[in-house]
């Protein structure tokens, strides 16, 4: 397959997988909010559940086994600085993806004990995240 047309894939499958990272925390803040057991408790745990299942695990797989064929296709990239610091800050990405899917478990059985204000915290931790991984692949800063 093209070189380019690869990356455009790659592209299409991280920003699938950063609108779940963003939004399923977003999803964890109005969750703390409302009463367990109630109807409005039962749609947020369906819409984690969609969420998580149906568009964050495929697109962060995707991100990973097209990221990971491009450096196949053009292993020099390794031996640049912004590659290992991009690759890094995906590292972080992908734990932040599981320790939202840990966080799904516990509000799926009804074992949250955090404040909405724990919740916002996460909202913001992939935006960072993001903004560093951009700028290293646009800016190849070093």
């Amino acid at each position: 397959m093209d070189y380019q047309l690869v990356k455009a894939f790659h592209i299409i499958a991280i920003i699938a997988w950063m609108a779940g990272l963003l939004y399923l925390p977003r999803l964890f803040v109005y969750h703390s909010l409302v009463d367990i057991g109630s109807v409005r408790s039962q749609t947020f745990k369906l819409m984690e559940r969609r969420l998580l299942k149906g568009i964050m695990n495929p697109a962060m797989i995707t991100s990973w086994l097209l990221g990971l064929y491009l450096l196949h296709l053009n292993p020099s990239l390794l031996q640049e600085y912004w590659m290992i610091g991009k690759l890094l800050c995906v590292v972080l990405m992908t734990y932040f993806h599981m320790k939202f899917a840990r966080m799904r478990l516990m509000f799926e059985a009804d074992k949250i004990s955090n404040s909405d204000k724990y919740y916002r915290y996460w909202n913001e931790a992939p935006t960072f995240t993001m903004i560093a991984i951009v700028i290293l692949a646009v800016v190849e800063p070093f």
